[in-house]
């Protein structure tokens, strides 16, 4: 550039084209101290020369000691991101840029996603070469978490059935419906299928953990229960009335 200083030009497409013949010329002038030039020395280098990364670099996050869910999904700002099967039950690392999420297992990398956008929640990202092939051996699967909410109560197989309906892929309902189904080892299954019937019947569509535990907790089943005795009850000692006309006739107001 110091070269073109006493010049003038009226156009960049002058200036480039200057630069570049000064350039060329510059590259090309042989060393004072030396054999070559610089434009053989880049050839000498020219093989051993990597291309450039095909994404710009960004600065990462890393995010220690994730456990891998059944569901072979682990959890990042409340959305959910495949690796490998084999890996479920075990701990990973997370590397998290702007753009992506990345999971290592030790030093390998085993999985890489697009980030979702900040606000995104309950949302899955699966590789479906992540998922285990139809002959693998799942310590849960859909048909057993199903019994096992049957054997609980037709509404409680109710909620399972749609949280299942409500998701792409079998598996991402595991952990969600085993979570419901939990409930019961702390509250007890009557309570539980209590806990549905009055979700369902309420106009929840789609119960989920958050709905029956808040339920469970403020002990709104057992009012529920409470309140359906009390008016099956009423309904009983009621029977059935009969005005005076059914037996000789008169009027019932009389």
């Amino acid at each position: 550039i110091a070269r073109l200083r006493n010049e003038t030009f009226y156009s960049f497409e002058d200036l480039k084209a200057a630069v570049a013949k000064k350039l060329y010329g510059f590259n090309h002038e042989s060393f004072q101290k030396r054999e070559g030039s610089r434009y053989d020395a880049y050839l000498d280098e020219k093989p051993f020369l990597h291309p450039l990364p095909s994404v710009p670099y960004e600065i990462a996050t890393w995010v220690y000691g994730r456990k891998v869910n059944i569901d072979y999904h682990v959890v990042f700002e409340y959305n959910r991101y495949s690796c490998p099967y084999q890996y479920a039950r075990k701990s990973v690392d997370l590397k998290v840029t702007d753009s992506t999420v990345e999971i290592y297992s030790g030093s390998a990398r085993i999985a890489t996603h697009n980030r979702f956008p900040a606000g995104r929640r309950n949302q899955y990202s699966t590789h479906p070469e992540d998922m285990p092939d139809k002959f693998k051996f799942s310590p849960w699967d859909d048909i057993r978490i199903k019994n096992w909410a049957r054997s609980i109560g037709d509404y409680t197989a109710q909620a399972i059935d749609r949280i299942f309906e409500g998701v792409p892929i079998k598996e991402q309902g595991y952990n969600p419906a085993l979570a419901v189904l939990r409930l019961s080892n702390k509250y007890s299954e009557a309570r539980l299928e209590a806990a549905c019937e009055f979700a369902i019947t309420s106009g929840i569509k789609k119960p989920r953990y958050h709905h029956l535990n808040s339920i469970l907790a403020s002990n709104q089943d057992e009012i529920y229960a409470e309140r359906k005795k009390a008016d099956a009850k009423g309904h009983s000692q009621m029977g059935y009335l009969r005005g005076s006309s059914y037996y000789g006739g008169g009027r019932d107001d009389q």
